[in-house]
């Protein structure tokens, strides 16, 4: 389980780098002082933690559902970027919820990228015993800022195609939420097998799904009308 949180962990680091590749260079240095900030002072809560406490709440099923909650919230927000990003550099039509919510996205980095500076910090402070609790927490604080502004450069000049880095964006946080599946379940299988068949269940999957099929293809049809009538009037 914990190489799955570090794999977890690293993703999200790696998506809030990419991220923040499309803002200008002052607005990334904004972002990253925030996160420099937050770690630093985080400090009094870092310290009150131990190793057997973090291998608690990790084996707590009840915390991981908790957390489930939180990683699906931020790979919606990471997501909900990358479509409205793709639709504008496609040059589709955007309401102005959409350009507004896109704007808003695009300045936020993360929920998840909080905690896992937070965790960061604690693993830091174990890793230096003896050192001063406050030299290591603005030193990694520092780390922070000058890393992240350095990265997110350096990938922006190696991927310089904006829908490559929103597709390596989109996959990323595809494969974190695969993974917080496999987080929440945390080793807990069904051992009992089940001899009925819920028909009322079933039926109402199945009604949902035909009718999300449904709308889907009127949405399409309607899209495709509209394109058609277009050309034929230009």
């Amino acid at each position: 389980m914990e190489i799955v949180i570090t794999i977890i962990m690293l993703l999200v680091g790696f998506s809030v780098v990419l991220k923040l590749t499309y803002l200008p260079l002052w607005g990334q240095a904004t972002v990253y002082l925030v996160l420099a900030l937050f770690t630093g002072m985080s400090l009094k809560y870092a310290i009150s933690q131990s190793k057997i406490q973090i291998d608690i709440w990790i084996n707590d099923p009840e915390l991981m559902l908790d957390i489930a909650v939180l990683l699906t919230a931020d790979v919606f927000l990471q997501i909900s970027f990358c479509v409205l990003s793709a639709k504008r550099l496609a040059g589709e039509y955007l309401s102005k919820t959409n350009i507004i919510f896109q704007a808003v996205t695009q300045w936020i980095p993360g929920i998840l990228i909080f905690p896992v500076l937070l965790a960061l910090l604690v693993e830091v402070i174990f890793a230096f015993p003896g050192m001063s609790f406050s030299a290591i927490a603005w030193t990694l604080a520092s780390a922070v800022f000058l890393t992240g502004v350095v990265l997110s450069c350096i990938f922006k000049w190696i991927l310089p195609e904006k829908d490559l880095r929103l597709e390596l964006i989109f996959m990323i946080n595809a494969l974190i939420a695969l993974l917080g599946v496999i987080a929440t379940v945390n080793g807990r299988t069904a051992v009992a097998g089940i001899d009925s068949v819920e028909w009322k269940t079933l039926a109402g999957v199945m009604a949902v799904l035909i009718a999300g099929a449904a709308a889907g293809y009127i949405i399409f049809k309607r899209k495709q009308n509209k394109i058609q009538y277009n050309e034929r009037n230009i």
